[in-house]
Formats: C-alpha cells, structure tokens, sequence
C-alpha cells in the first residue's frame, strides 16, 4: 500500500497575520520615572498602558484575547 503525504504551503503575509485577532501582549516600559505595562495588539499597535502588570493581562482576558509577555 502506497502513502501520499502531502505538503500545505503558507504564505508569508499569512503567517504573520497569524493569531493576529487572538493574541495580545504585555510590554514592560519606564514613562514618567516608574514602571508601567503597555499592552500591545500582535502587529505591535499599542493599544493601553497600565500602572499594574496583573491588570494589564486581566484586560487582555477581558477582551477575549490570549496574553503573552515580551521580556
């Protein structure tokens, strides 16, 4: 018995479009002499900055969005 496997190709522009609509991250920045957290869509659009880091991800999970971190 023969097996055919076969290959999917993805196209760059959909690879990076890719989980775009589902994931939201957390970005540590100094403003105004202390430490916030900058929430920030996947294409990198800066969406919110919060005092706190546990109230920047329960945002994001508000929303319906995956939260990931950026060191």
């Amino acid at each position: 018995m023969q097996s055919v496997e076969r290959q999917h190709t993805i196209s760059e522009q959909d690879l990076a479009a890719w989980g775009v609509n589902d994931l939201a991250y957390v970005k540590k920045i100094d403003k105004d002499g202390g430490t916030q957290y900058a929430i920030h869509a996947a294409d990198g659009t800066q969406m919110a900055v919060m005092n706190d880091f546990q109230v920047a991800w329960a945002a994001i999970r508000q929303n319906d969005l995956e939260p990931v971190s950026v060191h």
